[in-house]
């Protein structure tokens, strides 16, 4: 999903220890109830599932990563 462009402003571009919840733009605690909103409307809903379930299995990636560390 394009919602990973924010990986390329990252320095290095890709970390496997990092989570990317609260570091990336997009992936941002600020970013998430805007695509929960997007739920609400007709129009944006598909794509707001997506980011939402996008947001969800990154989440969990973290929860994965810190507790395998």
């Amino acid at each position: 999903m394009l919602v990973d462009i924010d990986h390329l402003w990252a320095d290095p571009i890709f970390d496997p220890t990092r989570c990317s919840i609260g570091y990336h733009t997009f992936h941002s605690y600020y970013m998430m109830p805007i695509y929960v909103l997007g739920l609400f409307f007709r129009k944006t809903r598909v794509v707001a599932i997506g980011l939402v379930l996008h947001m969800i299995t990154d989440g969990v990636d973290c929860i994965w990563m810190h507790n395998n560390t």
